[in-house]
């Protein structure tokens, strides 16, 4: 297992990493109060770095206190809390900025700025989470007698090297399966307003629903894939799945919630499923440049597959848009059915070194026996 000084390093990270993402949100505010856009952009760009490494540092630490089935669902719960967060921000920023904007009677950055400071609240309300946290583990340290002592492991970025084939392979179905999803989702309100002739309102509404589908359904799935393992068989479920919403929507004119919701589902299911497989193919003390490194790619991904939609949709609009989505999903798909059968062959592969060490031994016990008697 992990030990104690990694788990108390984790911590301490996450706590710093807390206290920059919300120094950052009030940087970011301040440019808009004062109508600074380069401050703006400085305090986005930062955040950017606080936020993806506080990502790395939660995942790491729910690996260091949760094992095997466990992982599931904690990471369910995980995705729950952050989709929620998501969602309502979608919905009641808006409203916010009209109050602001009732009370100071103007339009503008001012507005602007002071509804991203009442934003900003909930930073601090995760640094006070990550203190609390930072407290409850040293107590836990002194009633458990932990031991503080080398791990005997070294932690070092060229452990990049040593990665599985497994786990590549995870990294390609993380960023092909996300990228088609969020860029989709930022780019989807137009898609419905255009193609369905749907309000403003109603795009918002079914645009958010995988969002509001995620927060109550990652901890059911997660649960569900903790008793019934098989993580590699729901992935492929829930990429299969993702893939048929996709075709819906683009060569289909019908009722877009069922796509919708349906996609809600299967994001649900794989994140559930996909990120707790990395605990399963690394050393654990790898486990955070592993998810470093998948958080690395990912938003890498997301970033360049971000432009080119954008580009898509100027040059080709959302028919080509879509079908470049399923094909990100397709490649998700082969990186899926390659990990079946490489996790398939290389657990026949240790089950035929088991046996044959299994019978060597036999072999020489009986042969030791025999010559005792």
């Amino acid at each position: 297992p992990i030990t104690w000084p990694i788990i108390n390093w984790v911590v301490k990270i996450c706590s710093v990493f807390c206290l920059n993402v919300t120094i950052l949100q009030v940087i970011f505010a301040t440019g808009a109060l004062f109508n600074a856009f380069w401050l703006m952009e400085a305090g986005r760009f930062v955040f950017g770095i606080g936020g993806e490494s506080l990502a790395v540092a939660q995942n790491a630490y729910a690996v260091s206190w949760f094992k095997g089935k466990e992982l599931n669902l904690v990471f369910g719960l995980q995705l729950s809390m952050a989709r929620i967060g998501s969602t309502v921000n979608m919905n009641i920023m808006g409203w916010i900025y009209s109050r602001v904007q009732d009370l100071l009677g103007s339009t503008g950055h001012s507005t602007l700025g002071f509804t991203l400071m009442i934003g900003g609240v909930t930073c601090i309300f995760s640094l006070i989470c990550a203190l609390i946290l930072a407290y409850l583990d040293k107590r836990a340290e002194k009633i458990l007698c932990k031991e503080q002592g080398k791990t005997g492991e070294v932690i070092k970025l060229t452990d990049v090297k040593d990665f599985s084939l497994s786990l590549w392979l995870i990294f390609i179905i993380c960023v092909c399966y996300y990228a088609a999803v969020f860029p989709f989702i930022g780019l989807g309100k137009v898609f419905f307003i255009e193609k369905f002739k749907f309000s403003s309102q109603e795009a918002s509404a079914i645009n958010s629903i995988v969002y509001i589908i995620s927060a109550p359904m990652s901890p059911v799935f997660g649960f569900l894939v903790d008793k019934l393992g098989r993580n590699i068989i729901w992935v492929m479920f829930a990429v299969v799945a993702t893939l048929a919403s996709h075709v819906m929507l683009a060569f289909t004119f019908w009722n877009p919630w069922i796509a919708m919701c349906m996609l809600g589902v299967a994001y649900s299911l794989l994140a559930c499923a996909l990120w707790p497989m990395v605990a399963f193919v690394v050393p654990e003390h790898q486990l955070g440049t592993a998810y470093g490194f998948m958080q690395s790619i990912q938003n890498l991904g997301l970033a360049i597959i971000a432009i080119a939609a954008g580009t898509i949709l100027d040059s080709r609009g959302y028919l080509f848009l879509e079908v470049f989505f399923s094909a990100c999903i397709c490649l998700s798909l082969i990186a899926v059915v390659m990990l079946y059968f490489v996790n398939h062959l290389t657990g026949r592969c240790m089950f035929i070194l088991s046996l044959y060490i299994f019978s060597s031994v036999l072999f020489e016990s009986v042969i030791l026996v025999t010559t005792m008697i």
